[in-house]
């Protein structure tokens, strides 16, 4: 277990941090825990920082689930699945600029089902 931990941004659904001692970036978002050496961390990163969201979001649009964007894992029969927010907020925390929500928010940023009756 790591005993001295930086964190090194946040955002609503996560964090990220490093270990000082071992060296392990450790990443929390949502109900997903992960673990990565530099080496993966920086692939990850990469990876993450290449996902066009809008090309995603358009793929999918007529799919009935809520999250469109996948990011596939080495295990064959895992593949994440995120919305635009969660991908931004992914890409807030690997570029370390604190907070996502340091600008003021706007509708598009409300995760909410408004229903006319």
């Amino acid at each position: 277990m790591c005993h001295n931990i930086k964190v090194l941004s946040k955002v609503s659904n996560g964090e990220l941090s490093i270990c000082n001692g071992c060296n392990i970036y450790h990443l929390e978002f949502n109900n997903i825990y992960f673990e990565f050496t530099l080496e993966q961390y920086h692939r990850f990163k990469t990876y993450l920082l290449a996902i066009e969201e809008d090309y995603w979001e358009e793929m999918y649009a007529d799919a009935k689930v809520k999250r469109k964007i996948p990011i596939p894992s080495i295990q064959e029969n895992l593949v994440l699945m995120f919305n635009k927010q969660e991908i931004l907020e992914l890409k807030v925390l690997f570029c370390h600029r604190g907070s996502v929500y340091e600008n003021k928010i706007t509708l598009i940023d409300i995760d909410y089902t408004f229903i006319l009756n």
